[in-house]
């Protein structure tokens, strides 16, 4: 296990940021100690390599963490296409250092530069094609559905502050649900938290239908990914939520 200091010393960024990645749901620690202390273990600096490469390519932390979380994210395969573009992106170093040798021989009377030679180096075109496969992906897997349309609508105009501010809410919803726990799924309080919870998603992403929302729950223990992610918060976190939600659904439909 590693604690924060030696993480943000090992990945070369700063504890401030490893903290904000933890607010905004992108990185959690493995463990947060009663005093407050972080502690990560090799499957959160693994998560945590993948986000810096993803920042590499100038991707924004919105759309790292809906890569990351997506169900069918194959690490391996995004390996592949980081190293595709930073090959490309190491390629287009090396035009632009000599069109900079260029220009100088030119400068100093050698062959000069036509403007087509100028500006080449600087095309980006072949690394935008391979930043777009990830985007193509998630739209050829979810694009026709409504509820994907609605969602990728409304989060393309969220800023970073308003993910933080989305994160926070959602956090709060899971924390009071956490804390009601032992009252069990049945239990009004937690039912009328399961309420916010779908609420918070209609209003943030798209329309939460039941169908939607038992299928939800229903990915929330078949998918590791996302089990791991809820019971982080709590142990057994994971299927509470699956048998709270169930028991929402069916009320709804009565």
């Amino acid at each position: 296990m590693y604690k924060v200091k030696e993480v943000a010393r090992l990945a070369g960024v700063s504890i401030r940021t490893l903290h904000h990645y933890h607010d905004i749901g992108l990185l959690s620690p493995s463990e947060v100690k009663s005093n407050g202390y972080r502690y990560y273990s090799e499957k959160e600096i693994t998560r945590l390599q993948q986000i810096l490469f993803f920042r590499e390519l100038d991707f924004s932390l919105s759309k790292i963490q809906e890569i990351l979380d997506a169900p069918d994210f194959d690490q391996e395969k995004a390996l592949h296409r980081h190293k595709k573009i930073l090959l490309e992106k190491s390629r287009r170093l090396e035009r632009i250092i000599l069109s900079v040798e260029q220009t100088l021989q030119s400068l100093k009377g050698g062959n000069q530069m036509t403007n087509h030679d100028r500006f080449q180096p600087f095309d980006k075109s072949q690394i935008e094609q391979h930043e777009k496969m990830y985007e193509k992906e998630v739209k050829e897997r979810w694009g026709e559905t409504e509820a994907y349309q609605e969602s990728k609508r409304r989060t393309k105009a969220y800023s970073e502050e308003d993910w933080k501010n989305i994160q926070e809410e959602g956090a709060e919803i899971d924390k009071q649900i956490i804390g009601r726990m032992n009252q069990g799924p049945d239990d009004l309080d937690v039912q009328r938290l399961i309420d916010e919870k779908r609420k918070h998603i209609s209003k943030y992403f798209y329309d939460c239908q039941l169908d939607i929302f038992r299928g939800l729950a229903e990915m929330y223990v078949s998918d590791p990914r996302f089990t791991k992610n809820f019971d982080q918060l709590q142990p057994g976190y994971a299927e509470f939520l699956r048998k709270a939600m169930y028991i929402y659904c069916n009320r709804m439909e009565d």
